[in-house]
């Protein structure tokens, strides 16, 4: 069986005598993840970590068509989201792709205050709600991710993104904005801090 991309440059990045989560893996991972052109059917090819439902707190992948796209400036059709509130026909939650990656990591690690637990493994997920966002004034990078999400218009299962592997993926450049560039959703959202 081919390794899972994300599985791919986990090792890349242990061969390259970095730690996960220093600031020399993350500028390594800047350097080396565009290079490796992954794409959202590489990602989403492994079924044994797609999940039928989001867990509050965790991180996923799965592809979304918004019921108001038509009258949205722009959207992601491939968001990476932290759920943050659940709802009886979906979800809140923080789609990472709407800031430039260097803000990404910039959020995640103001986020690690908040963490179950400090191991970065399958169990760790953040401990997070909206009324926690709007309290946390120095999480201003989290204010344009903030969206909601209809369960009917989710166009897939999830696939969960574990703890040791966050910096990876919010490295991807697999972000699928529709009516808009990437630049531009990242310079609108520059505007909203």
């Amino acid at each position: 069986m081919a390794k899972r991309l994300i599985d791919r440059i986990k090792e890349s990045l242990a061969k390259s005598g970095y730690a996960p989560r220093s600031r020399e893996a993350r500028a390594w991972l800047k350097s080396k993840v565009p290079a490796l052109r992954p794409t959202k059917g590489q990602l989403m090819s492994d079924r044994e970590r797609l999940k039928n439902q989001s867990i509050i707190g965790r991180m996923y992948f799965y592809y979304y068509d918004p019921k108001t796209k038509d009258s949205l400036p722009y959207y992601d059709r491939f968001p990476l989201v932290i759920p943050i509130e659940r709802y009886s026909d979906g979800f809140l939650g923080l789609n990472l792709h709407y800031i430039h990656p260097k803000r990404r990591i910039i959020l995640l690690d103001k986020l690690s205050t908040i963490l179950t637990d400090h191991r970065y493994d399958e169990s760790t997920r953040f401990r997070i709600s909206y009324d926690f966002l709007k309290r946390a004034s120095k999480i201003y990078e989290a204010t344009p991710c903030i969206k909601r999400y209809l369960s009917g218009h989710v166009q897939s299962r999830f696939l969960e993104i574990t703890a040791d592997e966050w910096d990876i993926a919010v490295m991807l450049p697999v972000e699928s904005f529709a009516k808009a560039t990437a630049s531009k959703v990242w310079s609108e959202s520059e505007d909203k801090f």
